[in-house]
């Protein structure tokens, strides 16, 4: 990464800023179309996903242990239990499970 690094940082902060600018420019009234609506609804929750999944599979010692966690974590959520508790259950069960095929 030689040069100057300033340029960069300008050159991010910029991209960033057009990303979020842009659609309060160009879309001055409100979206009355379902399908666009109910998209930019789901979208953050497609966008963790996309973050998340990869690294539930990844970031344990067994593949094995993972996908049990996110059965899991999915069946607890299917439920509605609390984020907390999703979570806990899951690291739980990868906690165990690694005791158990270690």
């Amino acid at each position: 990464m030689k040069g100057n690094v300033w340029i960069y940082i300008l050159l991010m902060a910029g991209v960033t800023y057009l990303i979020r600018m842009l659609p309060l420019v160009l879309i001055r009234r409100e979206i009355k179309n379902k399908f666009i609506r109910s998209f930019l609804y789901y979208v953050p929750y497609v966008t963790l996903a996309v973050m998340t999944f990869p690294a539930i599979l990844s970031e344990t010692g067994s593949i094995w242990s993972a996908i049990a966690a996110f059965a899991v974590a999915v069946l607890l959520a299917w439920f509605g239990k609390s984020l907390l508790t999703v979570s806990v259950c899951a690291c739980l069960t990868v906690f165990l499970l690694e005791l158990i095929i270690v």
